[in-house]
């Protein structure tokens, strides 16, 4: 069985929305052969990393960076598994009110360096996540965890 390890920073209720939606997508139930862990950003290890087979990354945007509870999680994670987790898929989404950009170019240079692949394009949503921007999130969810079951 595969698995596919969702390690998210959620501070508020908007975040929170973001990220129910995307394990809803993750864990639908068409979906087989994947399990899903979650971890909070802070809480998250590198033998979490290790273990899993594929990643889903969440944070809001804090003054145009990744939040520093993601920050936290890459710092901990990056050299112990640096060689080990080349080649597996990630994605990304992001909550801001302004300033996205930066959050996304930062967490996208880690994971470069990581040498992890993008399974999907980043969701960034502004304000208040409509029903679109929900779907949005729970689609990225589907696709991380139904590229692991092959």
């Amino acid at each position: 069985m595969s698995r596919l390890l969702i390690v998210h920073h959620t501070p508020s209720p908007h975040t929170q929305t973001m990220f129910e939606a995307v394990v809803s997508g993750a864990t639908d139930p068409e979906i087989t052969g994947v399990e899903v862990v979650r971890r909070a950003a802070l809480a998250a290890t590198a033998v979490d990393v290790l273990e899993a087979d594929g990643y889903l990354l969440g944070t809001p945007a804090n003054i145009g960076y990744m939040s520093g509870a993601l920050k936290h999680f890459f710092d901990t994670v990056y050299y112990p598994c640096l060689d080990s987790t080349r080649g597996r898929p990630y994605a990304l989404y992001v909550h801001g009110n302004q300033g996205t950009e930066g959050a996304v170019r930062a967490v996208e240079s880690i994971v470069t360096g990581l040498g992890w692949e993008k399974a999907a394009k980043p969701v960034v949503i502004m304000g208040e996540p409509s029903k679109q921007d929900t779907q949005a999130c729970w689609e990225l969810g589907a696709t991380v965890a139904a590229s692991l079951t092959g």
